[in-house]
């Protein structure tokens, strides 16, 4: 990290203001020889702005007008001396900058260096840094405010209190090996027992919740499968707020994937309405059943649309195989008519599965989607007692 680095930290396109990052030991002199604004930058106190010009170093050019910010090291995000250069918005402004900045002994950074500093020069730790780019590229406000939360040491700091926890009863495990005479024997306390069980009891707690901060953090994309004509594509109309999904009385309208994401309970779902499951002797068809199939191979969480007035029979349990080992949960559809499908019957055919449930619904009426909707939560282990 002796060399000093520099790169466009905002993103790309038209917009009023774009910051060019510079971080090293060289990083004043570096921005010096490009900014001219009557101070000098070497000179000046840490955490301040200063407005001036930037220009080309062969022939003294204008670039654009420009705003320095000065963060010396060990105060800035990096902990080395920053200097962060605010240009006007555009493709232009911040690569002729940057092209300067370049030209002045500064390299460019890799993708994510300028945070990869950070983290070695001890500003941030392993925990915080993952979560810069999580608030990034949050795309829910659950999501984006779990990361915030990493990112102000929430998880860094519970960490700790446990190792300070565990230390604290290895102590006195270790004290009592050591002076048994003098404390009354090797025999460990009750407390000290009861420390360690409330330590692992807080572990199993964080476990617990990962994978609801995984289903906030990556989203889960949950395909919706079933024979044709059962009400999948009305069903995921209705799961989304809109006409999305053709939907007719004719058999295998549906031939390809058609997605759209949700937010649920704070986790970004994406739904797939997939081909009906059945065979075919329509090339077309035959693909998007194929897909669909695949669809089912490659996710851990599947939602099953069955017609709920019609009896289970062998094409049900063909399709059923292909639930073994994942999360199924079963919307019994057409919950208007009269339902012949019992409880039991879907527990022989999900009994191999890692999780199941089913819920009665109609996709025409809107009955039962709310309850579907905390299914679905629970589906994604994006709710608690979701095992």
């Amino acid at each position: 990290m002796n060399d000093t680095i520099t790169a466009i930290a905002t993103a790309p396109g038209r917009a009023g203001l774009a910051v060019l990052r510079v971080s090293g030991p060289q990083a004043l002199p570096v921005a010096a020889r490009v900014f001219r604004g009557g101070v000098a930058l070497a000179a000046v106190e840490s955490h301040t702005l200063h407005h001036g010009w930037a220009h080309t170093l062969t022939d003294a050019r204008r670039l654009d007008e420009v705003v320095a910010a000065v963060f010396r090291a060990p105060r800035s995000y990096t902990g080395e001396d920053v200097v962060e250069l605010s240009c006007h918005g555009g493709r232009l402004s911040a690569e002729r900058l940057l092209e300067a900045v370049v030209a002045s002994g500064a390299r460019l950074a890799r993708p994510g260096e300028f945070t990869q500093r950070a983290f070695l020069n001890g500003r941030i730790d392993l925990a915080q840094a993952e979560a810069v780019a999580d608030v990034i590229h949050a795309e829910s406000v659950a999501a984006h405010e779990l990361a915030l939360a990493q990112l102000a040491g929430l998880l860094s700091n519970t960490l700790d209190a446990l190792a300070d926890r565990t230390t604290d009863a290895l102590a006195e495990v270790e004290a009592r090996v050591d002076f048994a005479e003098d404390v009354g024997g090797v025999e460990v306390p009750p407390h000290v027992v009861a420390l360690i069980a409330a330590v692992r009891g807080d572990l199993d707690a964080m476990l617990a919740s990962a994978a609801w901060g995984r289903a906030v953090r990556d989203g889960v994309r949950v395909p919706l499968v079933g024979r044709p004509n059962v009400g999948k594509s009305s069903l995921f109309n209705a799961l989304i707020g809109e006409e999305r999904a053709i939907v007719t009385e004719v058999p295998g309208t549906t031939r390809d994937r058609v997605t759209e994401s949700i937010e649920l309970f704070g986790a970004r779902v994406t739904l797939s309405d997939t081909a009906g499951l059945r065979e075919s002797a329509d090339v077309v068809e035959s693909i998007g059943v194929a897909r669909a199939r695949g669809t089912i191979d490659e996710s851990r969480a599947v939602l099953w649309v069955v017609d709920g007035a019609m009896p289970l029979d062998s094409a049900d349990e063909q399709i059923a195989v292909a639930f073994a080992g994942k999360r199924v949960l079963v919307a019994l559809n057409k919950s208007d008519l009269a339902t012949a499908i019992t409880p039991r019957s879907l527990e022989l055919l999900l009994r191999d599965t890692r999780w199941s449930a089913s819920v009665l619904v109609s996709a025409a009426r809107g009955d039962g989607l709310q309850e579907l909707r905390e299914l679905l939560a629970q589906l994604i282990e994006a709710a608690p007692a979701a095992d």
